[in-house]
């Protein structure tokens, strides 16, 4: 990897690190310091602004505050000269994200430009119950 590739990919990886904390933290100035202004925030049938999230982030109980783990896992980065998608493993209160964040770098800076998430938690447990099922038709001794 060149040089000016790894300080890309390391600033990328800053920044996801910085949005991980700002969501746990409940850090909504921190939040907006990555993002790019005119960011909008995607999961299926919803659509919201930056700011209307960030109102969001500003009114809610933290991460922190109720005790819950700090388990934010990044699952990929590409990195194609000033364009970058992060995959990232995000659950907050009863939700399990699967977050999809693009960033361009523009001006010398990197910023994100677009959230895509979705909630896997129902899906999650759906496996988790299955996985129980077939331990008890099966047994645990085979």
């Amino acid at each position: 990897m060149s040089h000016s590739l790894e300080t890309d990919f390391d600033h990328v990886v800053s920044i996801i690190n910085q949005y991980c904390e700002g969501l746990y933290l409940g850090d909504a100035k921190m939040l907006e310091n990555i993002f790019h202004q005119d960011a909008w925030l995607k999961l299926p049938g919803k659509r919201r602004s930056l700011s209307t999230w960030l109102e969001d982030v500003r009114q809610r109980q933290t991460p922190k505050d109720l005790g819950q783990a700090y388990d934010f896992k990044i699952l990929s980065v590409d990195l194609v000269q000033d364009q970058a998608m992060v995959k990232l493993e995000c659950p907050l209160f009863d939700f399990h994200y699967i977050d999809f964040l693009g960033l361009l770098k523009e001006e010398g800076q990197w910023r994100i430009v677009n959230k895509m998430y979705t909630d896997i938690a129902s899906n999650l447990k759906v496996n988790e119950s299955l996985s129980k099922s077939n331990e008890s038709v099966h047994g645990s001794g085979s």
